[in-house]
């Protein structure tokens, strides 16, 4: 995150109205919903955790147990739970 200083961005009266509310702190202003990438969408990180989970459901289903795939994948067996459990 980079900060930008409010008087070179923003008009004087804006400036004086957010000045009413906050003075010499740091503010974050988010981007429109429009805007919003969730998480992971960028990096492919969000596709590689979906494909994942996909594959422990897949060997779920075809009988491999909680505990192998909390081994081969790494993770608990909590996790695997939630996982195989969610839609």
């Amino acid at each position: 995150m980079t900060y930008v200083k409010a008087t070179s961005v923003l008009p004087e009266d804006l400036i004086k109205e957010i000045q009413k509310y906050i003075q010499g702190e740091a503010i974050y202003i988010p981007k429109p919903d429009r805007n919003y990438k969730k998480w992971g969408t960028l990096s492919g990180e969000r596709q590689r955790i979906d494909d994942r989970n996909y594959s422990i459901k897949q060997a779920y289903k075809r009988g491999i147990s909680m505990k192998q795939l909390a081994e081969e994948f790494f993770l608990s067996i909590e996790t695997i739970k939630k996982i195989i459990y969610t839609k």
